[in-house]
């Protein structure tokens, strides 16, 4: 709903209406009106609203092991569903590499993260109610949370298939950051890192988007160029050259 009550903004947004592009309903209660969202930037017509980059924020809290975790920035979360607009874009178009994520792979993956964030230990979050009092303190739902991993794990297989071939990682990376990185996040939360062996997998994956980020984000620069990416909101207006710190690096 929300994305149609935004739609019709976006042509007088991009005929350059001065301001931001805004989406109002009727009067509320004490006769003021009641802004909905607003359109902040359109990817080859493809609408982003405020609220997507404010969700977007919300899903870093899904991150493990983030150095940066609590200073994410709006223009940081735009700029990272500019690149997602665009890679999922790229896998509709790109048959080659078609991606069937099943309801058994979300599942799986959402057990072992709840498992392994550091965070979650204080919610318990192994059982259901803890996990949903996680959710409840970062202002996500379970459907949210669903759709959005889902996604994740559709985009990640994709960048696999198309940038890792031949890409190792080896022991010994994996130790230096479970050293440098995993525990460290885990005693800032004052609670004990899981063994190495548990958290193997999460690593490596890390990594190897450490790899390949050269190669996607030379990708994704050919994929602005070659496309649409128009920043409507001015206050979003560096944010297509924002740091990316997301799941796809």
């Amino acid at each position: 709903m929300r994305r149609l009550l935004a739609v019709a903004t976006v042509l007088a947004a991009l005929a350059g209406a001065s301001g931001n592009a805004q989406a109002t309903a009727s009067p509320d209660n004490s006769g003021h009106f009641v802004e909905l969202d607003h359109v902040v930037a359109v990817i080859n017509g493809n609408v982003l609203l405020e609220s997507d980059v404010e969700e977007e924020m919300h899903f870093t809290a899904l991150e493990p092991f983030q150095p940066n975790a609590g200073t994410d920035t709006r223009q940081e979360a735009l700029h990272r569903l500019i690149s997602r607009s665009l890679i999922v874009q790229q896998m509709r178009q790109q048959q080659q590499f078609k991606v069937n994520i099943s309801d058994a792979d979300v599942k799986k993956s959402l057990k072992d993260l709840r498992s392994h964030l550091p965070e979650c230990a204080k919610y318990k979050c192994q059982t259901e109610e803890g996990w949903k009092a996680f959710l409840a303190a970062n202002d996500l739902t379970e459907q949210e949370v669903l759709d959005h991993w889902r996604q994740r794990l559709a985009i990640l297989r994709f960048i696999d298939m198309r940038f890792r071939t031949g890409i190792r990682i080896s022991h010994e990376d994996i130790a230096e950051y479970y050293q440098k990185s995993v525990i460290p996040a885990f005693e800032k939360q004052h609670q004990t890192a899981p063994p190495l062996k548990d958290v193997l997998s999460r690593i490596q994956e890390v990594l190897l988007q450490q790899q390949v980020n050269g190669l996607l984000q030379d990708w994704l620069k050919s994929l602005r160029a070659e496309g649409s990416v128009q920043i409507v909101d001015p206050a979003y207006a560096n944010a297509d050259n924002a740091p990316q710190a997301s799941e796809e690096d």
